[in-house]
């Protein structure tokens, strides 16, 4: 709303945040830490950081990202080092770009911590309510925000970051509730607003499934899924690793009698009965989903994990469904193991709205209004990890926008971070987004190990990165440098006893003699095979052993790879005139000058990742652009 009479504020913030969830979370803090007085308001001040769907963090390419907000001064990877119940790598047996840590975690200890941290964090204040309407001024910039009750709040920057909780209704069968999560109220009133505004909105879905007691389950009918017996980290701080005892989670299958269940009652599914239209998620699929997608398959995997220590709910991965909740049960007793279980929750589905991210700028800011940004599963994304990485970039630059600095775009060619805010701003996405290794055109050059190596000097500039954290990067990376000069300078002879032995145990044959790089550099051979023979530097932890050999392994890939993205960026990061007409540039296909239009990139290389936007296209702007800069050179000579 514009009041047409002054308005009466309660209280008066740099910065609001609409929602406490994992974008939430480090928007908030991320503003509070950079010294912005920040209001967090959240509709349950018991829910903070609360893990609705699967209770983990990371996973493929996930696992960057939760890297990446740590490297950048954010949470989430401290949280799930404190709470977590199991770890492992996934990909392992592949090359480092695809590894991916994932973690298993205590839901209420997760919220709990959380919780904690926001609670005590300087400069942020937290408050139960729901925010309704925004207040804004004469010429459309942000004044505050206005609360269901009528409570008013001035802020210069607000983010929202409601999840699924705006318009939120769940569905179970044919019966639904508005809710933005089981049990808990819907947000109502934003989307009006936004509506009004001129922003686009619409509907997606999401899903989850039953939970079932633990000591209804027999677990001898299922395959183990044990921990990593070396336990690895998210976070790059020693002092959020907290070691502890893991859990086991198990797998288990779909059989015949499941898919028959559901073929013989999809009609009374939310989606195939026809009761929402709404789009769900591509890679995270109902069981509903998965039966009618690939019929082909006999079965399909199912995970059980734990939810907490102390909490009997078990979470059935890969089982979430919509159809009713008489059905669920039976469904779930045709999985092997569970014939006998308990369900202690339904599955639901819930539908919400979400506002097309191609309305925001690469910084997260609204198009249509200063001030405004937005961030999370608001922007059409899924996944905790994807949220948080959000979260902290609209939180920077909601505190550089309030100061008015100048506001950070992330290039995709610098993180997962990017690459996800790139496609969001600039892909006409219509259905849930969920990051992916694939996504990335240079992940091998975007690991979780050198996430702190990309991203922490950024964090220091911002000011997220205290001096003890910048110490211990500085002193990891110098120790690095150090022994991949040891590696490349140091050789094994081949008449030495000691290449004799290494030709004898591993057939690598040495030719007169070889640098430690060279051998590191050879398929089979790593930093352990170094350590077994006495040659490794024993003063360096894990993480700068591990740093070296991938450094030396790789680097002819990452040279290569590195080469193509300096190729590139010759155009790419050209900058775009904020006030260029496309609709008159009569060389561009009609498609291409409405979505430039519609989009407005910032760049050549936002321009060439828009859907309809070809290479032909791009050529054809990049000589508008160089016919325009001569006409304003001749100007200039002739004037």
């Amino acid at each position: 709303m514009t009041p047409q009479t002054p308005i009466e504020f309660q209280d008066e913030f740099d910065i609001i945040v609409i929602g406490a969830g994992h974008s939430g979370c480090e928007a908030a803090l991320a503003g509070a830490r950079l010294g912005c007085r920040t209001l967090m308001l959240t509709l349950n001040l018991d829910k903070i950081a609360w893990q609705p769907c699967n209770p983990a963090v990371g996973g493929p390419a996930k696992s960057q990202l939760a890297h990446e907000v740590d490297a950048l001064g954010g949470e989430i990877g401290k949280m799930a080092d404190r709470t977590y119940l199991q770890k492992r790598v996934l990909n392992s047996s592949r090359g480092p770009a695809v590894w991916a840590l994932r973690a298993q975690t205590d839901k209420r200890e997760y919220s709990r911590v959380m919780k904690n941290v926001v609670e005590n964090q300087e400069n942020l204040v937290i408050r139960e309510g729901m925010a309704t309407d925004l207040v804004l001024g004469r010429n459309d910039e942000v004044l505050g925000v206005q609360t269901y009750f009528g409570a008013n709040f001035a802020a210069k920057a607000v983010i929202i970051t409601t999840g699924t909780f705006l318009g939120g209704c769940i569905w179970v069968g044919n019966k639904s509730m508005p809710a933005g999560r089981a049990g808990e109220f819907a947000a109502i009133g934003l989307t009006d607003t936004l509506n009004q505004l001129g922003f686009e909105t619409g509907r997606l879905k999401t899903g989850t499934p039953a939970r079932v007691d633990k000591r209804s389950v027999d677990y001898s009918k299922m395959e183990v899924q044990p921990p990593d017996e070396e336990l690895r980290w998210f976070s790059f701080d020693p002092e959020a690793w907290v070691e502890q005892e893991q859990m086991n989670c198990y797998l288990t299958r779909t059989t015949p009698e499941t898919h028959q269940l559901i073929q013989d009652n999809l009609h009374l599914s939310p989606v195939y009965g026809g009761f929402i239209d709404a789009k769900g998620p591509r890679y995270c699929p109902s069981i509903e989903d998965k039966i009618v997608r690939f019929a082909h398959k006999d079965s399909h995997q199912i995970f059980i994990e734990p939810e907490g220590r102390d909490i009997p709910e078990l979470y059935i991965q890969g089982f979430s469904t919509g159809l009713p909740e008489n059905l669920q049960l039976a469904m779930l007793r045709t999985l092997p193991g569970m014939e006998n279980c308990v369900m202690l929750r339904p599955a639901y589905a819930v539908e919400y709205d979400y506002l097309p991210a191609t309305q925001c700028y690469p910084t997260l800011m609204t198009k249509y209004i200063e001030g405004l940004f937005a961030a999370g599963q608001l922007n059409g994304t899924t996944g905790y990890e994807e949220a948080a990485a959000q979260g902290i970039v609209a939180g920077i630059n909601a505190v550089r926008f309030v100061r008015g600095q100048e506001m950070l775009v992330f290039p995709r060619e610098q993180s997962y971070l990017g690459t996800l805010i790139d496609d969001l701003c600039t892909k006409d996405l219509r259905e849930p987004y969920r990051m992916l290794t694939s996504r990335s055109e240079y992940r091998l050059l975007l690991r979780s190990d050198n996430a702190d190596q990309r991203l922490t000097p950024l964090g220091r500039e911002i000011g997220l990165i205290d001096d003890r954290r910048w110490a211990l990067f500085q002193s990891k990376y110098r120790n690095i440098a150090a022994e991949k000069e040891r590696l490349q300078n140091t050789r094994v002879k081949e008449h030495d006893e000691l290449g004799k032995r290494i030709f004898a145990d591993t057939q690598q044959r040495i030719k007169g003699s070889i640098t430690l790089a060279d051998l590191l550099r050879r398929s089979g051979f790593h930093y352990g095979s170094l350590e077994h023979y006495g040659l490794d530097n024993p003063e360096l932890n894990k993480a700068e052993k591990e740093g070296a050999e991938i450094d030396i392994k790789y680097s002819g890939y990452i040279q290569r790879q590195q080469n193509q993205i300096d190729q590139i960026s010759k155009h790419a990061n050209r900058q775009l005139p904020e006030d260029l007409d496309y609709m008159a540039i009569d060389t561009l296909s009609m498609e291409s000058r409405e979505k430039l239009a519609k989009v407005r990139p910032l760049t050549i290389g936002q321009a060439s990742r828009i859907g309809g936007v070809n290479p032909a296209d791009i050529n054809a702007l990049l000589i508008y652009l160089e016919v325009q800069n001569r006409k304003k050179e001749m100007v200039g000579v002739n004037g």
